[in-house]
């Protein structure tokens, strides 16, 4: 079970990095006037593809996200410097994170497909709330 933990974790890290590294530039996710909350949608194409988003927030907020789509879907949340939040690899999708009390700064979203389910092609939908 550690262990499968573990390279799962190194999965998502890896996704987040490779992002970078490719030079995909993150989706900036803004809320409208007087929202607390975004709705976002995408697609995928495989196992190895991804989005990235990015949101920026304040000290002390809750960040949640959670999946609406009817894909299964892994969230990978990737804290600013400075954040002690490690998000938890439980034996799901990984498809619902909270960040309370979040750090000041740019969190980075990544989607891919859980491949924990059945292999899909298509939309993804997730919603993002920061309160």
């Amino acid at each position: 079970m550690n262990k499968l933990i573990l390279a799962l974790s190194s999965a998502i890290m890896i996704s987040a990095f490779t992002a970078a590294a490719l030079g995909q530039k993150a989706q900036s996710i803004t809320f409208a006037k007087g929202r607390t909350s975004a709705t976002i949608t995408g697609t995928l194409s495989s196992y190895k593809s991804h989005r990235t988003f990015s949101i920026r927030v304040r000290k002390g907020q809750t960040l949640t996200t959670e999946n609406i789509g009817d894909n299964s879907i892994t969230i990978g949340v990737e804290a600013p410097p400075g954040s002690t939040y490690e998000q938890d690899m439980a034996a799901d999708c990984h498809d619902r994170n909270e960040v309370s009390p979040t750090a000041p700064g740019v969190y980075r979203i990544t989607v891919t497909e859980c491949r924990k389910a059945d292999a899909w092609r298509g939309t993804f939908k997730f919603r993002v709330k920061v309160r």
